[in-house]
């Protein structure tokens, strides 16, 4: 007896899932909610680093309060949430 072979089917690739996939982590990033944070909403990509008070002062964003972008607890010499404020003439 004889078995008949069947033809080879070679499977396709399905990029469907895929696609789904890529697509709900692009909307993710996309729609993902802010973090919050005392003074506001501080998305992710707001991240800003000033090595010293000079290079806050240059970029415009002196003085800089707790909770936003670029503030640090070591610009803070006085520790009253105000960092890179303007010296008293006194």
């Amino acid at each position: 007896m004889v078995r008949s072979r069947q033809p080879f089917r070679r499977r396709t690739w399905n990029p469907l899932p895929w696609i789904l996939i890529g697509g709900a982590a692009v909307a993710a990033y996309l729609f993902a909610p802010s973090r919050q944070t005392g003074q506001g909403l501080i998305s992710a990509s707001d991240h800003v680093y000033y090595r010293h008070c000079a290079d806050a002062r240059a970029a415009g964003a002196a003085p800089i309060y707790r909770g936003q972008p670029g503030y640090r607890e070591e610009l803070d010499a006085d520790s009253d949430g105000i960092a890179c404020e303007p010296y008293r003439g006194d």
